[in-house]
């Protein structure tokens, strides 16, 4: 290497250098330590409001509302008992019907129609995914006018169906979108092996495309889960008493008497868990999952 190269070459691998730190024996490459305390930075700093969130829900109303606030006031459960004693129980029951069936119902219409956009692709498939994506262009809120029409028509006001067609609906362009570069990852030698030993579709997409695509199914169903989890616009809109989910439920400590920072804190805690447990159940098929299709 000339001197001209080594002195355009220098500083990128003095930067490569501060990035990553090779161990002594050739092993994989390690974040410096300056890096490695800056995303602890990082991780600290998006996860400061979630733990004084937690830590409020354990505290009175009175210590909650004082300005600056007192991190070492007295705990109590209080909030918590309120929370179920203003039977919180329905709503979480609510959004947990209308989630997990409206992802199941996801990923059986996502997962063939990804199969015939990337294993057996159809004809003019970029066609199909930007009529997927452009679903998503038009605001929410710009079609919840004839949306409210149209189930008050029939008759599908405060029922939990509703919002399962609607959160299935939201959801899918995503889910297709995803698991199409998910199933493309999927080796064709083995597809190929499954046709000629005499599989059928459907033998082929349980027995052979579900095992490999396991983590994006699994990073795919759990991003939907919380997009439905989390809906709050339509949620509030077309339900009154017998369907509220769980977001609609949060809206009801903000009233003209002021804000219940402690109880809303606890009942957000409440409602956070769901997502919390499932993506803690699912992480390392989250991780391999999301990490599909990435620059090797």
């Amino acid at each position: 290497m000339t001197s001209a190269h080594a002195a355009v070459a220098a500083p990128g691998s003095r930067f490569r250098k501060l990035l990553r730190r090779e161990d002594d024996h050739g092993g994989a490459p390690k974040l410096s330590p300056l890096w490695t305390f800056v995303a602890w930075l990082a991780t600290l700093a998006f996860f400061a409001p979630v733990a004084w969130m937690v830590l409020t829900s354990f505290h009175r109303e009175a210590d909650a509302a004082t300005n600056p606030p007192n991190p070492f006031a007295p705990l109590t459960f209080d909030q918590y008992k309120l929370l179920f004693s203003r039977d919180i129980t329905p709503f979480l029951l609510n959004s947990a019907m209308a989630s997990i069936l409206s992802t199941i119902l996801v990923l059986a219409l996502a997962v063939p129609a990804a199969y015939a956009l990337s294993i057996k692709p159809v004809e003019k498939w970029t066609d199909v995914m930007f009529f997927f994506l452009s679903t998503k262009f038009l605001p929410a809120i710009a079609a919840l006018l004839p949306v409210y029409l149209i189930v008050k028509d029939a008759g599908m006001l405060d029922n939990v169906w509703t919002l399962v067609i609607l959160y299935t609906a939201m959801n899918l362009p995503i889910a297709v979108w995803m698991m199409r570069s998910f199933l493309a990852e999927v080796p064709k030698e083995i597809l190929e092996a499954a046709e000629v030993d005499g599989a059928g579709l459907l033998t082929v997409l349980w027995r052979v495309v579900a095992p490999v695509a396991m983590p994006g199914l699994a990073a795919t169903s759990l991003i939907c889960f919380i997009f439905s989890w989390n809906e709050f616009m339509f949620a509030v809109n077309l339900t009154a008493t017998q369907a509220s989910t769980a977001p609609v439920f949060l809206v009801g400590f903000i009233t003209n008497e002021g804000l219940f920072l402690a109880r809303l804190c606890a009942a957000a805690t409440l409602v956070s868990l769901p997502v919390l447990i499932a993506g803690f159940a699912a992480q390392d098929k989250l991780v391999r999952g999301l990490s599909l299709g990435a620059v090797k």
